[in-house]
């Protein structure tokens, strides 16, 4: 068994009164996160002991908090620390602009089939909220939550909690399908499985909308004006949540679409952003603003949940290597046309297919390598 965690996003219903309640809790939060922020960056002190021993008495008298709260300010600041020194492995203060509160499960907050109960600077409160896909989490036997985090968003109010559960673990031996997965720009994905079949998920209309967006930002920044920066500041998230939301269906369709205990082969694209200088500037957009990790994110957990695979290869050449006879050759790819043809033996198919068919063969290796006794796959 192997721990899974996911985020439940529950929408709660406030009435104008516990607006004003919430905006304040949240702000008070903010701000002192802010207050123990800079005190960390200038003594570099990340232990919660410690600050507590100093802090305590101050955040309490100087923000109003109660005691549980002010332990999670000191939390939520150790924590940001901590991302960015793993992240950046250098000193760097964190900001907390927006109003915020990071919830402990059992004592800042508490859900039930029908009600929120929340620990506020005025007392505890309890709101109703959306209860669509929730009800199978209340079994915790099986699902966990943990510290969750209150927002607001276009004046709606929104609990982001993160459930954990345990999932089976898939073995090696337990693969009985093998599915190749080639991204790109003209196609989004292109696939090949063990029963040797394509698939395509087209690129064009996607393609158009991101410059579409492009173009926009180009406008807005020629105006240098305060609205245009935040109407570009606007259509930026809109374009994050979209694209976002296109991985999500993307990836789902692959998973559902495949049985359980498949292997999903990638492309190790983690130098994908450094092809940018190969790439000549009017095409350089298109080529590398995709969200590729964003991708393999949702793929690797929705994958795991159907009791299956995603393994990383090396994505050299897997557009040049004829899939038949082995040939490789920088000539047997024509991209402006995206055909492959093989100079060795004359097998021809499109190009990202091909792709799509030799990271297969990755995970055939793959498994050889492993020394799996039941091969998955009649070639």
């Amino acid at each position: 068994m192997e721990q899974m965690t996911i985020t439940a996003k529950v929408q709660i219903v406030v009435s104008d009164t516990d607006k004003v309640l919430l905006n304040e809790t949240m702000s008070v939060y903010r701000d002192a996160c802010n207050y123990v922020s800079d005190y960390v960056f200038r003594t570099h002190d990340l232990k919660q002991f410690s600050l507590n021993k100093v802090l305590y008495a101050t955040l309490r008298e100087m923000f109003g908090l109660k005691s549980q709260m002010t332990q999670s300010v000191f939390k939520t600041v150790i924590a940001r620390y901590k991302t960015i020194l793993e992240n950046q492995n250098e000193w760097m203060k964190p900001s907390f602009k927006k109003p915020q509160y990071d919830l402990v499960w059992n004592r800042d907050y508490s859900l039930t089939q029908n009600c929120f109960s929340v620990n506020t600077l005025n007392g505890r409160v309890k709101l109703p909220y959306f209860t669509e896909g929730m009800s199978k989490y209340f079994d915790h036997t099986v699902y966990k939550f943990g510290t969750a985090k209150l927002v607001n968003k276009h004046g709606k109010y929104y609990l982001h909690i993160p459930v954990t559960y345990d999932v089976e673990e898939n073995n090696i031996s337990d693969i009985c399908n093998v599915v190749g997965i080639d991204r790109g720009i003209n196609f989004v994905v292109a696939t090949y499985n063990s029963n040797h079949k394509s698939g395509f998920v087209s690129g064009k209309s996607m393609k158009q909308k991101r410059a579409n967006y492009s173009k926009l930002r180009k406008e807005l920044q020629m105006r240098q004006t305060p609205s245009s920066r935040r109407r570009m500041k606007t259509i930026g998230q809109r374009e994050n949540r979209w694209m976002q939301d296109m991985n999500h269906q993307v990836s789902k369709a692959l998973v559902e679409n495949n049985p359980k205990h498949t292997l999903f082969v990638l492309e190790d694209l983690s130098g994908i952003r450094n092809a940018a200088e190969c790439v000549r500037t009017k095409d350089r957009y298109v080529s590398v603003s995709w969200s590729f990790y964003d991708f393999e994110q949702k793929l690797i957990y929705k994958a795991k949940q159907n009791l299956s695979s995603v393994i990383k290869v090396d994505p050299r050449y897997t557009s040049q290597c004829c899939p038949i006879c082995g040939h490789t050759e920088k000539a047997n790819r024509n991209k402006k046309i995206h055909l492959f043809t093989c100079k060795n033996c004359g097998y021809k198919s499109n190009d990202d297919r091909i792709g799509a068919m030799n990271l297969y063969r990755m995970g055939i290796n793959y498994l050889a390598d492993s020394q799996v006794p039941n091969t998955v796959v009649a070639e």
